[in-house]
């Protein structure tokens, strides 16, 4: 290997290709905002963007689904145009079985062998964080939360909802009383 890096060298000086020709990617012709062209009739290198465009980052549809807030404040609820029935909770529950429950434990209760090897910061137990708005769980899994990351890439907007209604299924699960009269005992975590 150390003999065939100066032999390309060499070859490619043999060549007699010009610099400029090797740099071009390195040194492209562009424009920085805000600068002066005089390809334009007004001077300016930015350019308007076409009447009736949409950017990228702007989210079409009912933010409440697609961003879980709506006028800046967390929704408290799932949106209506989720059907919570028994295939949404089993796809939740899937969902946090695979992404989730390393680090916040199968029962939602932050014990689980990733957490205990965290030095940093816990996860934190998710009955402790009940009182939260859905939203709250909804942009956590999206956005990402303290030293959690980003789950946008491995969940898509229906599932990430999933996932918080099965994240409330836990929670309802552990302050609900066996029988309906006996709250759960504290080592049955």
């Amino acid at each position: 290997m150390r003999r065939l890096i100066p032999v390309a060298g060499l070859a490619l000086a043999a060549c007699n290709v010009p610099s400029e020709f090797l740099q071009r990617m390195e040194e492209q012709a562009k424009y920085e905002y805000y600068e002066t062209s005089t390809f334009w009739a007004d001077g300016r290198a930015m350019r308007t963007p076409p009447e009736g465009t949409v950017p990228r980052e702007r989210l079409v549809g009912d933010p409440g689904l697609t961003t879980g807030r709506v006028a800046g404040q967390f929704v408290s609820a799932l949106p209506q145009s989720l059907k919570v029935d028994r295939a949404l909770l089993e796809e939740g529950q899937k969902k946090y079985n695979i992404v989730c429950a390393q680090c916040h434990g199968r029962l939602g209760d932050g014990n689980s062998v990733v957490a205990e090897n965290m030095a940093l910061r816990l996860p934190p137990s998710l009955q402790q964080i009940a009182n939260k708005p859905d939203g709250h769980f909804y942009v956590a899994i999206t956005e990402g939360y303290g030293v959690m990351p980003s789950f946008a890439g491995e969940l898509n907007i229906q599932e990430r909802w999933a996932v918080v209604a099965y994240v409330r299924a836990l929670q309802r699960a552990r302050t609900s009383s066996a029988g309906g009269t006996q709250p759960l005992p504290q080592e049955n975590r």
